[in-house]
C-alpha cells in the first residue's frame, strides 16, 4: 500500500464520526478519491432508503479529501451542493471525487455517489462543493495530501 493511501487511511481514522459510521478509505491518489460505507438499518430513514443526510456526510468527506490532494494541508468545506438522483438502496455506498478547479486557496470538487447491489452501482447522487486552504489560525487537523505524501 502507497504512504499516501496510508495516510488518508489514517486521517479518516482520526475522524471519531467517520469511523462510527464505518467509513473506508478505498482509495487516495493520482487526482480521485473513493470512500466506501456499509449500509445498515442505522443509515436508513423511514421508508428503507438511506437517509440523505448520510449521502451529504459521505459527499462531503470525499469532496474534502480531493480537495487535499490539490490544495496540499488542511482543508475546509466553504459550500456544498447535492442532488439527490434516487433512492440508495443495496449493500454499500460508494463515493468517488475528484478536483475540477484549483486555484491557491480554493478548489471546486465534484463527487458521484452510488449505491450497490449486488455488485451493482447505481448513481444516487451527485454533489459539488467549494474548499478552501485552512489558515494556521483554523486550527484544523490536515487530511493527507499529494505535496507532502502525509499529514501536514
Amino acid at each position: 500500500m502507497n504512504d499516501l493511501l496510508t495516510a488518508a487511511r489514517d486521517a479518516l481514522a482520526a475522524q471519531p464520526f467517520s469511523v462510527m459510521m464505518g467509513t473506508e478509505m478505498v482509495s487516495y491518489g493520482d487526482g480521485a478519491v473513493a470512500l466506501r460505507l456499509p449500509i445498515t438499518d442505522q443509515i436508513k430513514q423511514g421508508r428503507g432508503f438511506v437517509h440523505g443526510g448520510v449521502l451529504a456526510y459521505l459527499a462531503d468527506n470525499a469532496l474534502t479529501f480531493a480537495a487535499a490532494l490539490s490544495l496540499g494541508g488542511g482543508v475546509l468545506t466553504a459550500e456544498i451542493k447535492i442532488n439527490y438522483l434516487r433512492p440508495a438502496v443495496g449493500q454499500t455506498l460508494i463515493a468517488r471525487a475528484w478536483t475540477l478547479s484549483a486555484g491557491k486557496t480554493q478548489c471546486v470538487s465534484r463527487c458521484d455517489v452510488f449505491a450497490v447491489q449486488d455488485g451493482v452501482e447505481k448513481l444516487c447522487a451527485a454533489a459539488q462543493g467549494t474548499v478552501l486552504k485552512a489558515q494556521a489560525s483554523d486550527d484544523v487537523a490536515s487530511p493527507p495530501h499529494a505535496a507532502n505524501g502525509g499529514v501536514a
